[in-house]
């Protein structure tokens, strides 16, 4: 049996301060109440329910929550939380990722960077097992307004090595006239596709960067993902005389965030087109399409997400359909020595 308490590397000396594993379920409102907490200081916009969480441990991937998870605790409160976890990327290179949450009033007392190097020194026995000779790197995701953690990871010699953007619409009028490339038709998503459009948007990224081939357990997290999964929203095009999926968006509506943000926004996200397909208009087709539909369901703007090096141009196609550019994220890499 696994030690409960964890003794972590360089821990501050703050009164009442300690560090333990993961729990079980019971940790999940822990979990949601330290990103409530954090939110808002760093200026993300998001809402991380109980059942959201719940869902997302219980299809987890190269992760075991017990052994790969990293709680503070302050006299008993737990005040900030990290996991790690990691992925096989198809150029050969493994990826050992990592996020952490910090209540704001916890913060710059080195609690943060305690678990940092918790996660690091764990990845770093995980990666001694591993059979792969390809490169191996710690990997975090981060916003530009998430100041604290940006600095501790370039303080622990990480470095940017790729950038996003979070797009908006801020409304859905004058939405542009993109017609349907010839051949391709959209039609209603039924259960008896799921698979099939599940496969098209898979290959559809094989050649993008950070490439990770799915596991049946992702399969199986998508189709019972409780805010993402709504098949109703979904514009997917096939060709009519070969019966496959070209490319498709992905559309979903989270009612528990705009309620939050007193908003009406539809999310035009997941959009894939596969490589037959691209440079004629496909994904600008699809994209209008759904800014159509949530107009229809009486949303008010639209917002997605988009890799800035995108190798199929997805950043002009978006701009091209009225969304802009409105925060930064950065890939931060660190090589695993």
């Amino acid at each position: 049996m696994i030690a409960d308490r964890v003794q972590a590397q360089n821990a501050p000396h703050v009164e009442g301060l300690t560090f333990r594993r993961f729990r079980g379920e019971g940790d999940y409102p822990k979990m949601a109440a330290v990103i409530e907490a954090s939110k808002g200081v760093d200026q993300i916009e998001r809402t991380n329910s109980v059942e959201e969480i719940a869902h997302g441990y219980a299809h987890l991937v190269n992760c075991d929550p017990h052994q790969d998870m990293i709680f503070a605790e302050a006299d008993g409160e737990v005040i900030g939380y990290g996991r790690a976890w990691w992925a096989q990327q198809s150029n050969g290179e493994r990826i050992y990722w990592h996020i952490g949450f910090l209540k704001p009033a916890w913060r710059r007392k080195r609690i943060g960077t305690a678990m940092l190097l918790f996660l690091q020194n764990r990845m770093a026995q995980v990666a001694a097992a591993d059979p792969g000779d390809g490169r191996r790197y710690f990997q975090a995701w981060v916003a530009d307004t998430e100041q604290g953690t940006e600095m501790l990871l370039q303080k622990h010699h990480y470095t940017a090595v790729r950038y996003g953007f979070e797009m908006i619409r801020p409304d859905l009028e004058a939405i542009p006239d993109f017609p349907l490339p010839a051949g391709l038709e959209v039609r209603p998503v039924l259960p008896e596709h799921y698979r099939q459009i599940w496969e098209a948007d898979v290959e559809a990224f094989k050649d993008h960067w950070g490439y990770s081939p799915p596991t049946d357990e992702d399969y199986r997290a998508w189709l019972s993902n409780p805010v993402q999964f709504t098949p109703a929203l979904w514009q997917v095009a096939w060709e009519v005389e070969t019966d496959q999926v070209a490319g498709m968006v992905r559309g979903f509506i989270n009612e528990e965030e705009n309620g939050q943000y007193q908003r009406r926004r539809g999310w035009s996200e997941n959009i894939s087109t596969r490589r037959p397909w691209r440079k004629r208009g496909l994904a600008r087709a699809l994209i209008v399409r759904t800014l159509r539909m949530f107009k229809e369901m009486g949303m008010t703007e639209s917002a997605l997400g988009v890799d800035a090096q995108n190798p199929t141009g997805a950043l002009r196609v978006y701009e091209a359909c009225g969304f802009r550019a409105v925060k930064r994220s950065s890939t931060y890499r660190k090589l695993l020595e």
